[in-house]
């Protein structure tokens, strides 16, 4: 039971962690640049992910685009169809990478990172308690 109720406080402190660090990540001065950059080449590509139970595809959006002679790849793009190779585009440059929009710069910040943590652990947390809560209850209901 005590493993029950460490679990508990944690994924309690992981909601708390999530839910404090979604304003700052929300309301952070975000340092980038706006840029315009010249699409290198564009492609959607379908991968396949499996699973120890499934297995299901994902489409990745590969843009790779050039900006003061240097090629990036960008970053959370979300379409292929609008990044059409020689084409020119808006993106954003932060930390010596290439972004496709500023959604993309938040979450990639040092608060966007952590934020995505917390909300990670919490979820983990959360199904870990309930599996070892059931398996006490279980336990409790044999031995009474």
């Amino acid at each position: 039971m005590k493993k029950v109720i460490v679990c508990g406080v944690l994924t309690v402190l992981c909601i708390v962690a999530t839910v404090l660090l979604r304003g700052p990540m929300g309301n952070a001065n975000l340092e980038y640049t706006e840029v315009e950059a010249t699409v290198i080449s564009s492609e959607a590509v379908e991968r396949t992910v499996r699973t120890r139970y499934s297995t299901s595809r994902q489409t990745v959006y590969e843009v790779v685009v050039r900006y003061d002679g240097e090629n990036y790849d960008l970053i959370n793009a979300h379409n292929a169809y609008s990044y059409q190779e020689g084409k020119t585009v808006k993106v954003y440059l932060a930390g010596g990478k290439m972004y496709a929009n500023e959604e993309g710069v938040r979450s990639g910040s040092l608060f966007g990172k952590a934020y995505s943590a917390a909300l990670i652990g919490s979820l983990v947390m959360f199904f870990v308690t309930i599996i070892l809560w059931s398996k006490a209850a279980q336990e409790k209901r044999q031995a009474g």
